[in-house]
């Protein structure tokens, strides 16, 4: 049997002094900290005999996950020189997006939860309607891990997105379904949630999770 395994990494902590729910919106760099979690993550990478010998990095094209993924070829780029390896590079893709959110460029606090204008958007956990549906996250993330799964069976394979687009895809592959309750999400910042299948048939064989920048200040 040859599996592949897909390491889904969140991207750091997001400057963001404001509060706002940056979702999509271009701008939003991660803040200090972030970069440290990023540095973390990608020595706790480049420390795996399996995971330094990653075939390729993928990132969602957004800002903040663009940066954590440079920081993770870096360190695994200067490992694999030392090997005798070629360097890897960075290629982004729209499938490894942020969810879509209608509160974008908004805070979102207690007021916006019981605000009468907002009862029909947050009715429901398991089926936002403040945002793009589950099962087109997941249905979009699954277009991602599959055809990489078919293009390098053998292989590990990084991958830099977001909260709800990882967690998501994870429920579907654990659960058979994609709706979720939202507040039983298990990927912290900088995490890195990895999902093996048999290259053949996409049958998961397992999922594991790390959680490597959790001490970082």
């Amino acid at each position: 049997m040859t599996s592949v395994t897909i390491h889904l990494v969140r991207h750091g902590e997001v400057d963001n002094p404001q509060g706002v729910l940056y979702e999509r919106i271009p701008g939003f760099h991660l803040s200090v900290r972030g970069l440290r979690m990023a540095e973390a993550t990608a020595q706790f990478l480049a420390n795996d005999e399996k995971t330094r010998k990653s075939c390729a990095v993928f990132s969602s094209p957004l800002e903040r996950a663009c940066e954590t993924a440079e920081k993770i070829k870096e360190k695994l780029n200067k490992v694999r020189l030392s090997e005798g390896r070629p360097k890897l590079n960075i290629q982004t893709d729209e499938r490894l997006i942020e969810a879509e959110n209608k509160f974008r460029g908004q805070k979102v606090s207690k007021r916006t939860l019981i605000n009468p204008k907002n009862f029909g958007k947050f009715s429901n956990f398991w089926k936002p309607g403040w945002g793009e549906a589950y099962k087109q996250i997941a249905d979009r993330m699954a277009s991602f891990t599959f055809e990489k799964a078919d293009l390098y069976p053998g292989q590990q394979i990084i991958a830099v997105s977001h909260e709800a687009p990882i967690w998501t895809f994870r429920h579907l592959m654990e659960k058979g379904r994609a709706e979720h309750n939202i507040l039983r999400r298990h990927t912290a910042l900088a995490s890195v949630t990895s999902i093996t299948f048999d290259s053949e048939t996409h049958q998961v064989l397992d999922i594991s999770y790390a959680d490597p920048a959790a001490d970082v200040k």
